[in-house]
């Protein structure tokens, strides 16, 4: 039986554990429990959300925030029924819900987060398709979805990715759809982030040898 320090304790990946991804707002102030029903299937699918996107993220943009991650089915359903901005259970299979499978069958795992980095810039008028594009070109992700605030963005990694881009900032934007081309060619799309910083260059202390 797992008990929720167990599971907070888990480690995911190189910088992040699974008590980073089971804040919910909705279910402190509403009392929801937000515990996966597999906790096995919830950490798979969350150590590859972790390792293939959230990792590099932090490692080229420095600190990253976690605004959403895992949701339990209950909790889910509870933000839904009472439009809290979240969406049906059905579509979160395999998104925000990792512990139950999309309706293919397959594993996957979402996080909104925030890139203060490029949040700052985006304040100032950046286009949120920089980062898009910086996104599509060096990530496996399956989808990303971006808000208006703070260009905070749904990063959904998915074992058949869809590769697809949207975002609620106006005007409203289909960027990509799963399985096209992209409209901006590579040339196109390398121009909009020619200032990032260099793709995992965010130096870390090292381990002594003697505990390497």
């Amino acid at each position: 039986m797992w008990s929720l320090e167990t599971l907070g304790r888990v480690r995911l990946s190189k910088y992040f554990y699974m008590r980073d991804m089971l804040h919910s707002e909705i279910g402190n102030f509403h009392g929801v429990p937000n515990v996966p029903d597999d906790p096995d299937l919830a950490i798979a699918a969350g150590r590859r959300l972790a390792v293939e996107l959230l990792d590099p993220l932090h490692e080229t943009f420095g600190c990253i925030a976690i605004r959403s991650a895992y949701r339990s089915a209950a909790l889910n359903a509870f933000g839904n029924e009472r439009k809290l901005n979240c969406g049906g259970n059905e579509g979160n299979r395999g998104v925000h819900i990792w512990d139950l499978r999309d309706a293919e069958g397959h594993m996957g795992a979402c996080a909104c987060v925030v890139v203060p980095w490029f949040a700052d810039q985006y304040e100032k008028g950046r286009d949120w398709r920089d980062l898009a594009w910086w996104v599509h070109d060096h990530l496996p992700y399956s989808q990303m979805l971006f808000f208006p605030n703070l260009a905070a963005f749904n990063l959904t990694w998915n074992e058949a990715p869809l590769r697809a881009i949207r975002s609620w900032i106006k005007p409203h934007h289909l960027v990509l759809r799963g399985g096209e081309s992209p409209a901006e060619p590579p040339g196109q799309r390398r121009r909009r982030y020619t200032d990032f910083p260099p793709f995992r260059g965010v130096a870390q202390p090292e381990i002594p040898a003697r505990w390497a």
